[in-house]
């Protein structure tokens, strides 16, 4: 299995045990650290290590410097917390498949005079230098997709972090993000 499907179903497990654990209690807490370590980088703050670390794949790991991958699971895992936040997971959960960043961002608008917003929330994320400042300009993204009630695919934003973090592939990355952005809305969308 190469590192991005190990990303994808590291990602996904993540997610799954926060949706279907049947303590509500643990589930607010996991969230509400998670949500903590927006702004920090991985493994910065120790109570977070079980969350993003705990059963990581051996190839994923940075070895004293978070990798590639432990920053697209950090930022991916602490976004979805706070996008959750305060919601019902298991009839309003703020994790959907399919619902990439530029379609969730495209959500946005409902209008032409809302381009221009969403633009300015949008652009940054896609030209970000590093992935603090992308975590960063993510936050006020996903705060607008909270307030909106428009999910995010976390588990193909976590895919999606990691490529953005190679020179390689970023272009790639950026391109995906601006057509699902820039494609015309239809009336399920």
């Amino acid at each position: 299995m190469n590192n991005s499907d190990q990303i994808k179903a590291f990602t996904a497990a993540k997610i799954h045990r926060l949706l279907s654990n049947p303590s509500e209690s643990a589930v607010r807490a996991s969230l509400a650290r998670l949500r903590r370590g927006i702004g920090h980088a991985p493994g910065e703050i120790p109570e977070l290590w079980g969350e993003c670390l705990l059963d990581l794949p051996e190839a994923l790991v940075g070895y004293g410097e978070p990798s590639r991958a432990e920053w697209a699971i950090y930022t991916a895992l602490t976004m979805f917390a706070l996008h959750q936040q305060g919601r019902d997971r298991k009839n309003d959960a703020m994790h959907r498949e399919e619902n990439s960043l530029g379609a969730a961002a495209r959500c946005l608008m409902d209008s032409e005079e809302d381009r221009e917003r969403i633009s300015r929330r949008f652009y940054p994320v896609a030209t970000a230098s590093d992935m603090a400042a992308l975590s960063h300009h993510l936050r006020g993204l996903v705060a607008l997709l909270r307030a909106k009630d428009i999910p995010l695919d976390y588990v193909r934003l976590a895919t999606d972090l990691y490529f953005f973090q190679n020179p390689d592939t970023a272009d790639k990355v950026r391109l995906c993000w601006g057509e699902d952005f820039c494609r015309l809305k239809t009336d399920n969308q």
